[in-house]
C-alpha cells in the first residue's frame, strides 16, 4: 500500500502546485510503522520530504508493546482517526489545512490463492476549516 500512496501524495502536489509544508497534517492510514518508513523511503528517493508534519493512523493507535505487527484494520484505523482526532482538531481549530490519504488493499482469495500480488488503492482528500 506504501506505493499506492506514494503515486497519490506525488499527484497530489504534482495537481495542486502544493507542498507538505502546506498541510497541518498529512495523515496516511493503515500503512503501521513499516508501511510508513517505507512511504518516507519511497517518497525520499522521489525528491519529497513529508516533514514532521506526516503521521500515519496505524502507526499512532498502537504501541511498540503490542504485537500488531504492521498495524491493524485499515479501514477502521483510518476511518476513527479521521472522525476523532482530526475532525476534533479541525473543529477546534487547532488544525486548518489536512491532507488525508487513506489506503487498503484490494483483496482477492482468488489472486492470492494463486500466488498473485494484492493491489493497493489510495486517495488524497484535503480538508480544509475556517
Amino acid at each position: 500500500m506504501a506505493p499506492a500512496a506514494m503515486d497519490t501524495i506525488l499527484a497530489h502536489f504534482k495537481d495542486t502546485k502544493r507542498k507538505p509544508a502546506d498541510y497541518d497534517l498529512i495523515a496516511t492510514g493503515d500503512l503501521g510503522k513499516l508501511g510508513s518508513d517505507i512511504l518516507l523511503d519511497l517518497l525520499e528517493e522521489k525528491g519529497l520530504k513529508l516533514g514532521t508534519n506526516y503521521t500515519d493512523c496505524g502507526h499512532v493507535y498502537f504501541s511498540r508493546k503490542q504485537d500488531t505487527m504492521c498495524g491493524g484494520s485499515g479501514c477502521g484505523c483510518s476511518a476513527t482517526f479521521l472522525n476523532s482526532y482530526i475532525m476534533g482538531k479541525l473543529n477546534k481549530g487547532e488544525l486548518k489545512r489536512v491532507l488525508f490519504v487513506p489506503t487498503g488493499a484490494l483483496m482477492s482469495t482468488t489472486a492470492s490463492g494463486q500466488g498473485e500480488t494484492i493491489p493497493g488503492i489510495s486517495h488524497a482528500i484535503v480538508i480544509e476549516s475556517e
